[in-house]
C-alpha cells in the first residue's frame, strides 16, 4: 500500500510541466519507495529471519530495523535532494541529500555482517544445514547492498559527481547492482525459504544451488565490471573534458569503438547470469516435484 501511495506524486506532472518540477516529483517517487521504504522492508524482513534462526540477537535485529526506519522517516525526503542537480538545487542541499541517501544502506550492511560472523561459527551445526542456501542468498543481499547501493550509489550522489555523471552509465551500474543485488537476491532467498517450508524433507541439490548462487553473482559482477562501469568511466572522462552533452550524445555512445565493443562484452555476463537463473529454476522445479512422506511435518512443527 505504501509503495502504491508513493507512486502517486507521478500524477502531479504532465508532458508540459517545467523540468524542474517534473524532476522533483519524479525523483520523489524513485527515492522514497526504492531507497527509502524498501530499504526498511528489506532490513526488517532479513533481521526477522536472522533472529528467528539464531544468527543475530534480538537487540541487533531490532536496532537495525529501527535505525533503518529512522533514516527513512528523517532522511527520506532530504535524501531526494541529491537527484535534483538540474532542477536548480544549491550545492549544500545536494550534499545533505547525498549524505542521507548514503546512510540508508548502513543498517542492512551491519545486519548482514553480524549474521555472517555468526554463520561462520555455527554453519557446521546440523540444524543449519537445511537452511544453508537461503541464508547464503540473504548474506549476498547485504554484500550487494554495500557495493551496489552504497559504493556505486555514493559514486554518483555527491554534487561534484552529479555535475559530471548525471544520466551516464554509472547510473545503471548502480541500478543493476542495487536492484538485483538487493531485491533480487532477497526475493530468491524468500523463494528458497518457502520451498524449505512446504518441502521440509527435501534435500536441495548442492551442485544446482552452488551453480545458481555463484553464476548469478558472477554474471552480475561481469555485467558491472566488464561493461556498465567501464562505459560509465569513459563517458565521465568525455563529460569532464568535453561536456555532459557530448558524453550523453548518440554520436559518442554509438560511434566510439571501445564502447561498441564493451556492449558486446556484456553478453558474456548476461549468459553467465542466465545459466545461474536456469540452475535456480531447475532446483525450484525439482523441489516442487518432490514427494513428501505421509508423516512429514513442517520445519516449524519439528522445531
Amino acid at each position: 500500500a505504501a509503495i502504491g501511495l508513493l507512486y502517486a506524486p507521478a500524477l502531479v506532472y504532465g508532458e508540459h510541466t517545467h523540468i524542474s518540477i517534473m524532476e522533483y516529483w519524479r525523483w520523489w517517487v524513485v527515492h522514497l519507495w526504492v531507497e527509502g521504504f524498501f530499504e526498511v522492508f528489506a532490513t526488517t524482513a532479513v533481521g526477522f529471519i536472522f533472529y528467528n534462526l539464531g544468527m543475530v540477537s534480538k537487540r541487533a535485529a531490532t536496532t537495525a530495523a529501527l535505525l533503518a526506519a529512522m533514516l527513512f522517516m528523517i532522511g527520506g525526503i532530504p535524501g531526494t535532494f541529491h537527484h535534483l542537480y538540474f532542477a536548480g538545487t544549491t550545492t549544500p542541499i545536494l550534499a545533505i541529500g547525498a549524505m542521507f541517501s548514503a546512510l540508508e544502506v548502513v543498517p542492512l550492511v551491519l545486519l548482514g555482517y553480524d549474521a555472517f560472523e555468526n554463520w561462520t561459527i555455527q554453519h557446521k551445526s546440523e540444524w543449519m544445514k537445511p537452511m544453508r542456501w537461503p541464508l547464503t542468498f540473504f548474506i549476498a543481499v547485504s554484500f550487494w547492498n554495500m557495493l551496489g547501493a552504497g559504493v556505486f550509489g555514493f559514486l554518483i550522489n555527491p554534487p561534484i559527481s552529479l555535475y559530471y555523471l548525471q544520466g551516464l552509465n554509472t547510473t545503471p551500474n548502480h541500478g543493476h547492482a542495487a536492484l538485483f543485488g538487493v531485491y533480487g537476491f532477497l526475493a530468491l532467498g524468500f523463494v528458497l525459504m518457502v520451498l524449505r517450508y512446504i518441502r521440509p524433507t527435501m534435500q536441495m541439490n548442492s551442485k544446482l544451488m552452488f551453480s545458481a548462487f555463484w553464476l548469478l553473482n558472477l554474471g552480475l559482477a561481469l555485467m558491472l565490471f566488464t561493461s556498465l562501469l567501464p562505459i560509465g568511466i569513459i563517458q565521465a572522462h568525455a563529460a569532464i573534458n568535453e561536456g555532459l552533452w557530448w558524453a550523453r550524445s548518440a554520436e559518442f555512445t554509438e560511434q566510439t569503438p571501445i564502447i561498441h565493443t564493451l556492449r558486446w562484452v556484456r553478453t558474456i555476463g548476461d549468459v553467465v547470469f542466465i545459466l545461474g537463473a536456469v540452475a535456480f529454476g531447475a532446483q525450484i522445479v525439482k523441489g516442487l516435484l518432490h514427494k513428501e512422506p505421509a508423516d512429514a511435518t513442517t520445519p516449524t512443527a519439528q522445531s
